[in-house]
């Protein structure tokens, strides 16, 4: 029940941020009346027919503005995360270089004269 229930909390938070401009122009539809009598910048200009979307568009730019800087946000955690785990199998696989034997003997006395290998020829 518990995990039912963490999981649909997740879903509906990750959901609401994906449509949070739908939720602006909710709230802006259900409350046109309150915004455009009180809080429209033009509320005492009414030959410009503004009726609140001036707070509107504000609202929205916010919210673009949230979502623009919380995407950086995350892709600039991203490349350090990239960063760090990279610096880290760097400094891992130098340790486990060095602290691997191998049962590999160098060969002794084999003579290198400086010609290329070629395999033989048939026929």
């Amino acid at each position: 029940m518990f995990k039912k229930l963490t999981a649909i909390i997740l879903l509906l938070a990750l959901v609401s941020v994906n449509l949070s401009r739908y939720f602006i122009f909710a709230g802006f539809e259900l409350n046109k009346k309150y915004i455009a009598a009180n809080l429209c910048e033009n509320r005492d200009k009414p030959w410009l027919h503004c009726n609140g979307h001036c707070y509107f568009m504000k609202k929205v730019k916010a919210a673009q503005d949230a979502e623009k800087s919380t995407t950086n946000q995350s892709q600039k955690n991203l490349f350090q995360e990239v960063f760090f785990l990279a610096t880290l199998d760097m400094i891992f696989h130098t340790q486990l270089l060095d602290t691997i034997s191998t049962p590999y003997q160098s060969p002794q006395g084999i003579s290198y004269n400086g010609a290329v290998f070629r395999p033989p020829q048939v026929g």
